[in-house]
């Protein structure tokens, strides 16, 4: 039997009501052989025995914690099981394609490249909306009347561009930037960049890797041969919701954007600003405009504008509950260095 090249490390991404879905196209999908490591943070009963029932059927590592994981947290869980060359992060919310994973293989192969984006598509119906073609990342430095800035790149290509459109212009390439969705990572990378930033709860985690692997001389590539889609919430279950708010919680993206500030050195400028006035427009725009359609009866005007601020005023107070009550609950969990030490503590492991 040929010896895996590349674990698979699956994570939660800001729900659990479609990782069957995606589980499931992973082993429909993947002739290449690989391991699986699949990092279950608090998912509701249901999806819960699913994973272990799974789990025993195809013989791959479930590891759950009984509460929920920040992304990155999630995927340092999983990367401290992997022994192969070769790590692909994956959401638990992705639909791959046939070949993807031998087209990522490949390309790393043929170009040494340290990281290999596949072509990721958005929403239903699946594999026909562009998400991220590559794109740019980095810090650029700007003096202007006698004043240095320091400002954060990132820009996405052909987002919402239909793949019939571009994909025939498309080819293997270097680009500059890679997402988390679906992403292969040459794991030899991660004596050199550390393991991947726990302290950014919940934004710019790609960015940031992207520009830390630059700085070492890594490259990344757009394998556009390899096609996924993620397949973000058109509307969260019950058992979602709880997990979503405190994903998207303000304070949990005022950490990850002022430890982004800090350790990059970047100016406070508009693009920060921007992002402040911002904060909980997911929220927003998943949850309380959805029930405020509800409760409204579909009615425009003042009766739902009143809704709406009511909504708002609730959601900022449950918001903050959520995310302090986690905070003192489990964040102790984190205070000792190295990822052995947080699994031990946590005493998530099953192996099966």
């Amino acid at each position: 039997m040929v010896e895996p090249q590349v674990t698979i490390v699956v994570a939660p991404r800001e729900r659990f009501s479609y990782s069957r879905e995606s589980l499931e196209s992973i082993y429909e999908h993947t002739q290449t052989p690989f391991k699986l490591v699949y990092v279950d943070g608090g998912s509701p009963s249901q999806i819960k025995n699913y994973l272990a029932a799974k789990a025993r059927e195809k013989n791959f590592q479930l590891i759950r914690t009984e509460h929920y994981l920040s992304p990155n947290h999630a995927r340092n869980i999983g990367l401290a099981q992997v022994d192969t060359k070769y790590v692909v992060f994956i959401d638990n919310d992705v639909v791959v394609t046939p070949g993807w994973l031998q087209k990522l293989i490949e390309c790393a192969e043929t170009t040494n490249a340290t990281i290999v984006s596949p072509l990721i598509c958005q929403h239903l119906p699946l594999h026909e909306i562009v998400h991220c073609a590559g794109g740019e990342s980095g810090v650029r430095v700007e003096t202007k009347d006698g004043n240095v800035r320091r400002r954060m790149i990132e820009k996405i290509y052909l987002q919402g561009r239909k793949v019939a459109d571009v994909r025939p212009k498309l080819q293997r390439s270097e680009t500059g930037l890679a997402e988390f969705h679906c992403m292969m990572v040459r794991t030899d990378i991660f004596t050199q960049v550390g393991m991947l930033d726990d302290q950014l709860l919940n934004t710019k985690e790609h960015v940031d890797f992207c520009i830390l692997v630059n700085e070492v001389g890594g490259s990344v590539y757009l394998e556009p041969d390899s096609i996924v889609t993620y397949v973000p919430s058109a509307s969260l279950t019950w058992a979602d919701m709880t997990f979503y708010m405190l994903r998207w919680s303000d304070a949990w993206e005022l950490t990850s954007l002022h430890r982004l500030r800090d350790k990059w050195n970047l100016t406070e400028d508009d693009y920060f600003k921007n992002k402040y006035n911002k904060l909980g427009w997911r929220r927003y725009m998943s949850i309380i405009q959805p029930l405020s359609v509800e409760l409204s009866f579909g009615q425009r005007g003042r009766i739902r504008r009143m809704i709406i601020d009511i909504l708002i005023s609730i959601d900022k107070k449950l918001n903050k509950y959520i995310t302090t009550r986690y905070a003192q609950k489990y964040l102790p969990l984190k205070q000792e260095p190295g990822l052995k030490v947080q699994q031990k503590q946590m005493a998530v492991a099953s192996r099966n």
